[in-house]
């Protein structure tokens, strides 16, 4: 077994989205090639209905799929074919847009006020840019668990793992989507497909990500910390962490324990043309969704 390096680290920055949605973005409209295939990862949330409850109004999406997980609060979603939903606490929906559509999403708080949730973007390989639309909403009673003796825990949200699958199938990225929850003190190892790209994204909590050069971790592991707050506190940390290749990844919680996304996908290394919401491999190719838009064609017949 191979321990992961760390190979880049930051704190997601705040931006703007949508109608005035406060968030944090931990990376997005850059270098597609960093994360392939992933393109964009977003962090909403806040305690005040200021900061979120302008929403997402209709926009278009095609060429990519969106996974969006709600922790606090809720998400009203609709689209240009009809389908509508809300997504509550602990719920996750994927959303191939494909040829494309016009939806919106509309969070609300909870009875506290609070609103939590993230959003990635993934990037379809070009024989399934223009494949028909299609929706995964997902209960957070349905999204397996898994307990350990020393108090880790486990959401397998898409993907296999230790015994486990997600309830999320039929990916283009072949992608492990795992919520992780590691108790202070605790020193955890998390098997990883060498083949695919990794992050984590640490939302709560302090910890240290071990080094490959030195999997005790002394002198060069990476430290995690940002702002070190309970665990049940909005406020939280927001650090983005990018592996190198391996087949593990080794954490040890801080004081207060650490929760962190673990993200994973199959690279599709192909050119990246990308006009905000439509990413698509040529510049032509965006050229004629942008006048698709235009005339009124961009939703493709159903077939």
């Amino acid at each position: 077994m191979s321990i992961r390096p760390v190979t880049h680290e930051a704190r997601a920055t705040p931006t703007m989205e949508g109608a005035g949605v406060k968030l944090h973005r931990a990376f997005g409209f850059h270098d597609p090639k960093r994360h392939d295939p992933f393109l964009l990862f977003d962090d909403f949330r806040g305690e005040r209905p200021g900061d979120y409850q302008a929403g997402f109004p209709w926009h278009p999406h095609r060429g990519i799929e969106t996974i969006t997980y709600v922790l606090a609060g809720t998400v009203e979603h609709g689209d240009s074919l009809g389908n509508r939903g809300r997504l509550g606490a602990g719920d996750v929906q994927w959303m191939t847009a494909g040829s494309g559509i016009l939806h919106q999403e509309m969070p609300s708080g909870n009875a506290r006020g609070q609103m939590h949730g993230f959003q990635l973007w993934a990037n379809l390989p070009s024989h399934l840019k223009m494949t028909q639309p299609r929706y995964q909403d997902v209960k957070g009673r349905d999204i397996p668990e898994i307990l350990e003796d020393d108090g880790t825990v486990v959401k397998v949200i898409i993907g296999d793992f230790w015994g486990k699958a997600g309830p999320v199938d039929g990916i283009a990225a072949e992608p492990l989507y795992l919520d992780i929850y590691v108790p202070p003190g605790r020193r955890k190892v998390f098997p990883v497909d060498t083949r695919r790209n990794a992050f984590a994204y640490v939302f709560e909590g302090a910890g240290k990500f071990a080094d490959a050069a030195n999997p005790r971790g002394v002198l060069l592991e990476k430290e995690v910390r940002g702002q070190e707050v309970n665990i049940r506190d909005m406020s939280g940390n927001r650090t983005l962490v990018q592996f190198g290749n391996g087949d593990e990844v080794t954490v040890t919680a801080g004081p207060d324990g650490i929760r962190f996304l673990l993200v994973a996908g199959a690279p599709i290394k192909e050119p990246v043309a990308w006009h905000g919401p439509i990413v698509m491999n040529t510049a032509e190719e965006i050229r004629q969704a942008v006048k698709e838009l235009r005339n009124g064609t961009f939703i493709q017949p159903a077939h």
